[in-house]
């Protein structure tokens, strides 16, 4: 057993073992050094006690729920179609507007080691399903303010947190019985895009709520492989170009490449293309070593000159021999290749990122050439069609690469009034993207509005009704926890939250229908399988389990010790 000493003359702790202890190795656990007193004692002398600050029990508990509880509450109004937008402005002054849970917690500036459990918990979230960012952190608060009630009633810790854990276990097999199938048909696009314009719906691309929907779900059946039931997010590249109106958003079915021909005498659309992809630069070699070229003479800079462009000649020959008739390279070259560029007639694409590089691979079937003495026919990528894109007034250019051998690769190319509005767009139409990829894997789906949490909330505190032990108290607690989300989608709508709540349970439990929520929308039904708000079965279930889990967690968490005099 230890028993903590202060010893007041030097201002450290030091803990009082019994000789078995320190056989059994708990030293190896206890950082500082070994003592020991007059009579054979050993103790451990903690070092820079005096600089430490120590929370224990409850104090701890009390401490990383209202850390905890804090973040919550930032996400608690951006819950919802109706949800607030909070804004972000960096050390360096770039303002971020956003509603996404992740974003907003990825780009606070947290301090707090459990508050930064927190942003794990949404990311966790979004990296695994990619929606219900904001939702699980409003439900690991609510668990948590719960929580605290419950310490205050004298529950141990653990306790609370094996019953949260068993009663999340219980809204998931409940959250089964009540999905239903979804169907997932390529002839019939009209209920994923249904699915996904929920998802859209707290967006700021609500504006152009369906165009956005069906953009999102055309480009995952384009790349999704239905037989491994799988979606390859790889295949999607999301491009955006201020100046437009929302309205203008496209999907590619190709690569859309943030360049333009090298020479603005070379044509602007071309058609049958194709395309050698070069990784090798369009210039002479030089020498591995350290190297050092005198030229003494006129003669020897000629000789040199003629050099270069005879190496320039049979570089470009090499390429119009293979057939090709499109030069995307990955390097850059001077004025001097790309005059012959356009003498020899062959259109070329320089300085092309590497992402884009292997996307235009995939897309057009053709390979990725390291060398000049390896281009052939065989390595050629084909597209139907390759035009340049002029935006406005302005002399901004993109490349569309259009009707590849691989259909599977698209784009989606959104416009917009500011790079603001553009990487809003961007982040919603991922979550709709993965809300449809999840759909593809599982099929099974519940109802939004807070449909799904009231039903699980009624079914786990009926569960709380036939169990005799204590943990019948955090059941409850849970239960009180889901209906936190449609209590804020009610007050994020502008309505009354207690009342509405209590309508729509009160209902649920009379008419068994577990498709009722809160009507934020204003529609004047409660029925959310009419206004066709779906969640994908597994996003809920993820977020009960995930927010179950980062509780118990904090809740076994009683003894923090952090250097320094101020404990936040």
């Amino acid at each position: 057993m230890i028993k903590d000493i202060l010893n007041h003359d030097s201002g450290q702790l030091t803990s009082g073992l019994t000789n078995e202890n320190v056989e059994n190795g708990i030293m190896s656990f206890i950082p500082g050094s070994l003592g020991f007193d007059e009579f054979g004692t050993p103790f451990i002398i903690i070092k820079d006690q005096h600089k430490q600050r120590r929370l224990t029990g409850i104090d701890a508990l009390k401490s990383h729920i209202m850390a905890a509880r804090s973040i919550a509450k930032t996400l608690y109004t951006s819950l919802g179609p109706k949800g607030l937008d909070k804004m972000m402005v960096s050390s360096d002054g770039e303002v971020t507007v956003t509603n996404d849970g992740a974003t907003i917690l990825n780009m606070m500036d947290v301090d707090h080691e459990i508050a930064k459990l927190m942003v794990q918990l949404s990311q966790s979230q979004d990296n695994e399903i990619g929606d219900g960012t904001t939702g699980v952190v409003v439900i690991a608060g609510a668990l948590l303010e719960q929580a605290e009630h419950l310490l205050d009633q004298g529950i141990h810790p653990i306790r609370i947190a094996d019953g949260f854990e068993l009663a999340a276990q219980s809204a998931c097999k409940h959250l089964d019985s009540i999905a239903d199938s979804f169907p997932v048909d390529i002839n019939n696009l009209e209920p994923l895009i249904k699915t996904a314009m929920t998802t859209l719906g707290s967006k700021i691309v609500n504006k152009c709520h369906r165009q956005m929907a069906e953009i999102a779900v055309n480009a995952v059946i384009s790349v999704a492989d239905f037989d491994k039931r799988d979606v390859n997010f790889e295949l999607i590249k999301v491009q955006g170009k201020e100046g437009g109106r929302l309205e203008d958003t496209m999907l590619v079915k190709g690569v859309v490449v943030d360049k333009d021909f090298s020479h603005p005498q070379m044509p602007k659309e071309l058609k049958n293309v194709h395309l050698a992809i070069l990784t090798c630069p369009f210039e002479p070699p030089k020498p591995k070593t350290k190297h050092k070229l005198d030229v003494a003479s006129v003669e020897d800079y000629r000789a040199l000159r003629k050099y270069e462009q005879d190496t320039f000649n049979e570089m470009v020959k090499k390429v119009k021999d293979a057939g090709a008739t499109l030069a995307i390279c990955q390097w850059g070259f001077d004025d001097e290749a790309n005059h012959l560029l356009l003498k020899h007639e062959l259109p070329a694409v320089r300085w092309v990122g590497g992402p884009e590089i292997e996307l235009i691979a995939i897309a057009t079937g053709g390979r990725i050439i390291p060398r000049f003495e390896e281009v052939s026919k065989e390595k050629l990528g084909y597209a139907g069609k390759v035009s340049e894109l002029s935006f406005g007034t302005t002399k901004d250019k993109m490349l569309v690469i259009e009707e590849c051998k691989n259909s599977r690769a698209v784009t989606i190319f959104i416009r917009g009034g500011n790079k603001m509005i553009i990487e809003e767009a961007k982040r919603s139409i991922h979550d709709a993207l993965c809300v449809v990829r999840n759909l593809v894997q599982d099929n099974r789906i519940v109802y939004g509005g807070g449909a799904a949490e009231i039903s699980c909330a009624i079914a786990v505190s009926t569960e709380a009704d036939k169990i005799s032990s204590i943990e019948q108290y955090a059941y409850r607690a849970f239960a009180d926890a889901l209906e936190s989300v449609p209590l804020a989608l009610a007050e994020n709508s502008g309505l009354s939250p207690i009342d509405t709540l209590t309508q729509v349970r009160a209902r649920q439990i009379k008419e068994n229908n577990p498709a009722l929520g809160i009507d934020c929308m204003l529609v004047g039904t409660n029925d959310m399988k009419a206004q066709n708000v779906i969640e994908t079965l597994h996003s809920k279930k993820q977020q009960i389990i995930l927010a179950a889990q980062l509780v118990k967690m904090i809740l076994k968490i009683d003894d923090v010790r952090v250097p320094g005099e101020n404990f936040d």
